[in-house]
C-alpha cells in the first residue's frame, strides 16, 4: 500500500479486516497507548497501528501518519457503532471534516474532486496535514500540526456521539493545548534563543499574551482539569515533550510538570511515567524526539518541504515524465534552469504548467493548497535530475 497514491483507502480497506480492527484494542485510552508507541501523539509516526496494511515500500513519517490517523478515526468510529461498516465509517468521517470545515473559505473542500467517500477522504487527510489554518504561522503549523492531530480523534468522538458545537469543541482543545506548549517552555531555567522565538511565535498564534498573571492562569487550569482523563493525560505528555526535547530533566521542568500534573487531577507519577515513555520511544528508534526542533524553524520547514517533495516526485517519477512529455516547451525551461536563471515571463510559465500538471497526478495536488506554489522551486530542481537522457540532448553518458 502506498498513502502517497490515489485508492490507498480502498487498499486499506480491503487489507485490514474491520473485525481485526476493533479487537486490536480495548477501549480509546488503549487506542491511545497504541498511538503513543508509533509516535503519533510525538507529531512524528515512525511505525503504524496494529494490524498493520502490507506495504512493498518503506514509508515516511507523513504516510505512517495518514494510515495511523484514518485507523484511529475508524476505530473510534466502529466503537460507537459496532454493527456498522467501511462504507458507513468512511462517510462519516468525511462529514465530521466537512462539518468541521463548513463556513469557512473551505481548504478541505476544495480537495474534494470525487463523489466517492473514500476519494475525498484521502484528499482531506492530505490537506489536514499540510494545513496552516491551525495557527496563522506556517513555521508553528509545521512543527506542533501531527502532534495536535490527535484532538481530530477526541473531537471526532464527540460528534459521534451528538455534539453540534465540534468547532467550537476543537478550538478550546486546540488553545488548552498550544497554551500548555509555551508553559512547557517557559518552565525550562534557560530557555534558548529558539526556545524564545517559539514561545513568540505561539504568542503570536493565539493573538494574545501567553504571560498570564497568576489569577487568569488558576482560571485556564481549572478549564483544562475539567476535560477528559484522556485529553488531561495528552496534554500531560505534550508538556513532557517540550520539557524533555534535550533530553535532560531538570528540577524546575519537573516541578512544573508535576504541578501541571495536580492541577489536571492526574494520577501522582504520571508525568515521569511520560518522560519514561519518551526516553523508551526514543531508545527503541534511534533518534531524539523533539517537539521543538533546536533549529531555525523557517530552515526546519525547507527541510521537511523538501523531504516531502522529493517523495511525492520520486512515487510519480513515471506518471510525471509521461506528462512532461507531452509539454516540450516546459522541458526546455526546466532543462534551462539548470544552467541559468530564468527570467519573469519563463517562471510563471514553468509555475502555471507544473499546476496544470499537478492536476492530472493525484498525489501532486498538495500544490494546488493554498501556499503550495511556494514549493514549486524544490520541484523545479528536483525534476531534471529525473529525467531520462532523450530529454537532455546535452546530457553526457557515463
Amino acid at each position: 500500500m502506498n498513502p502517497s497514491s490515489a485508492g490507498w483507502i480502498k487498499k486499506f480497506i480491503a487489507e485490514i479486516d474491520q473485525s481485526a480492527l476493533c479487537s486490536a484494542y480495548q477501549e480509546v485510552s488503549d487506542l491511545y497507548l497504541g498511538l503513543k508507541s508509533t509516535g503519533f501523539i510525538y507529531g512524528m509516526s515512525l511505525t503504524g497501528l496494529k494490524p498493520q496494511p502490507k506495504s512493498s515500500i518503506e514509508l515516511t513519517v507523513e504516510e505512517h501518519t495518514k494510515i495511523n490517523l484514518l485507523q484511529a478515526l475508524s476505530y473510534v468510529y466502529f466503537k460507537h457503532h459496532p454493527e456498522q461498516h467501511y462504507p458507513d465509517c468512511i462517510a462519516a468521517i468525511v462529514a465530521f471534516y466537512e462539518h468541521m470545515g463548513k463556513g469557512q473559505p473551505g481548504l478541505l473542500h476544495k480537495l474534494s474532486f470525487s463523489k466517492n467517500p473514500s476519494d475525498n477522504l484521502e484528499g482531506i487527510i492530505n490537506a489536514r496535514l499540510h494545513e496552516n489554518n491551525l495557527v496563522k504561522s506556517a513555521e508553528v503549523s509545521s512543527l506542533i500540526t501531527y502532534v495536535l492531530l490527535f484532538i481530530d480523534i477526541l473531537v471526532f468522538e464527540e460528534y459521534l456521539m451528538g455534539s453540534q458545537d465540534i468547532q467550537a469543541a476543537f478550538d478550546r482543545l486546540e488553545h488548552c493545548c498550544i497554551q500548555a506548549c509555551a508553559w512547557a517552555l517557559e518552565s525550562k531555567p534557560s530557555p534558548s534563543k529558539y526556545d524564545h522565538m517559539f514561545i513568540e511565535m505561539l504568542n503570536h498564534a493565539l493573538k494574545k499574551p501567553l504571560a498570564y498573571d497568576q489569577a487568569q492562569s488558576e482560571i485556564l487550569r481549572q478549564e483544562m482539569s475539567e476535560h477528559g482523563t484522556l485529553f488531561k493525560g495528552f496534554l500531560l505528555d505534550v508538556c513532557c515533550l517540550g520539557v524533555w526535547d534535550d533530553r535532560v530533566l531538570q528540577a524546575d521542568e519537573l516541578r512544573f510538570l508535576r504541578e501541571l500534573e495536580a492541577d489536571l487531577g492526574l494520577p501522582s507519577g504520571l508525568a515521569l511515567t511520560g518522560i519514561g515513555d519518551l526516553d523508551e520511544f526514543s531508545r527503541t528508534h534511534a533518534q531524539s524526539v523533539r517537539l521543538f526542533e533546536h533549529a531555525n524553524p523557517v530552515k526546519l520547514l525547507y527541510k521537511q518541504s523538501s523531504a516531502m517533495v522529493k517523495t511525492l516526485i520520486l512515487r510519480n517519477k513515471n506518471r510525471l515524465i509521461k506528462e512532461l512529455s507531452e509539454s516540450g516547451e516546459l522541458v526546455k525551461l526546466l532543462t534551462l534552469s539548470t544552467v541559468r536563471d530564468l527570467d519573469k515571463t519563463e517562471k510563471q510559465k514553468v509555475k502555471e504548467q507544473l499546476l496544470d500538471i499537478c492536476k492530472t497526478v493525484p498525489s501532486l495536488t498538495l500544490f494546488l493548497l493554498p501556499g503550495g506554489s511556494l514549493l514549486l522551486p524544490i520541484m523545479v530542481k528536483l525534476i531534471p535530475t529525473l529525467l531520462p537522457s532523450a530529454f537532455n540532448d546535452n546530457a553526457i553518458e557515463d
